[in-house]
C-alpha cells in the first residue's frame, strides 16, 4: 500500500513534482495525484490534456529492489495491465493496450502510461523510477483539443461518469503496488494479451523512418515484432504505431 499519497487541486506535472520528492528521500510507494495538470506530458515530450474535473493524473515514486524489475519496459507493461484490470473491476469495462504505452477503448487512447528512470550517480544503475499515469474519464469529445479530437476518448464519452475518481485511483493504487508481483515473462504474457493490434498492419513511425508492417508479436524483452514486406521479421523496441 503507499505510505504517502498527496493530492493536489492543480499542477504542472505529476512526474515531475515526483522527479523532485525521488531525490529527496521520498518513500517507495510514494503517490502524486492531481485535479489538473498544467504542463502534464507523455512520451517525446508530448503534451496530455489535463483538464480539471475529468481526468486522473498520478504518479508513482518506485523503488526497482521494491517492485522487483529495473527496466522501465518491464514497469509499462506491468503498469499498462494493472490499469486495465482496475478499469475493469471499477467500470465493467474492458480496455486494450497499444504498444507500447497507450491505453484504448473502442479505437480511441483514454490514456497513457510514462515510466521514466532516474540512474544513481554512484552505481550508474536505476535508481527509482517514477510512473505517470493519466486517464481519461469524463471528458467529452468536444473538450478534446481539435488536433487530438478524431483519436482521444474517455471511459464515459458521454461526460456521465458511474464511478468516482477515488474508486478507480485506489483499484490501480493497490495493484501497482501488491505485495506479490508476477515476474517478468507472465508480465509480457499479460501484456500480450491486451494488445489490440497483433495480426494488423501498422504504420511505425521511429524518428525520420516510417514503414508499414504487419504486427505479429510481442517478444520476451517486450519488443514488438514486426513483418516486414520483404518477409523481414524486426524487433521494434521503441517508436509510434498507427
Amino acid at each position: 500500500m503507499a505510505e504517502n499519497i498527496t493530492v493536489y487541486p492543480v499542477i504542472d506535472s505529476t512526474n515531475r513534482e515526483a522527479k523532485e520528492r525521488a531525490i529527496h528521500d521520498a518513500v517507495h510507494g510514494t503517490v502524486i495525484i492531481a485535479d489538473s495538470q498544467t504542463q502534464g506530458r507523455g512520451r517525446y515530450n508530448r503534451s496530455f490534456f489535463s483538464p480539471p474535473g475529468s481526468g486522473l493524473y498520478m504518479s508513482f515514486i518506485l523503488f526497482p529492489d521494491e517492485i522487483g524489475f529495473q527496466n522501465p519496459t518491464v514497469i509499462t507493461a506491468y503498469a499498462a495491465v494493472r490499469v486495465c484490470e482496475a478499469i475493469e473491476d471499477a467500470c465493467n469495462i474492458k480496455p486494450s493496450i497499444k504498444w507500447v504505452n497507450d491505453i484504448f477503448l473502442e479505437g480511441k487512447k483514454i490514456g497513457g502510461i510514462l515510466a521514466e528512470g532516474i540512474t544513481d550517480s554512484e552505481s550508474k544503475s536505476i535508481g527509482r523510477i517514477i510512473l505517470g499515469i493519466g486517464i481519461n474519464i469524463s471528458a467529452k469529445s468536444e473538450d478534446f483539443p481539435e488536433e487530438i479530437r478524431p483519436r482521444a476518448s474517455s471511459l464515459y464519452p458521454d461526460g456521465n461518469a458511474l464511478i468516482s475518481r477515488n474508486l478507480l485511483a485506489a483499484g490501480i493504487i493497490n495493484r501497482i503496488l501488491m505485495p506479490d508481483r508476477p515476474k517478468e515473462p507472465e508480465i509480457f504474457e499479460q501484456y500480450r494479451k491486451r494488445l489490440c493490434m497483433l495480426g494488423s498492419h501498422i504504420t511505425v513511425v521511429q524518428g525520420k523512418e516510417q514503414f508499414t508492417a504487419k504486427a505479429l508479436d510481442i517478444d520476451e524483452k517486450g519488443r514488438l515484432l514486426v513483418e516486414m514486406r520483404s518477409g523481414e521479421i524486426r524487433a521494434l523496441l521503441s517508436g509510434e504505431v498507427n
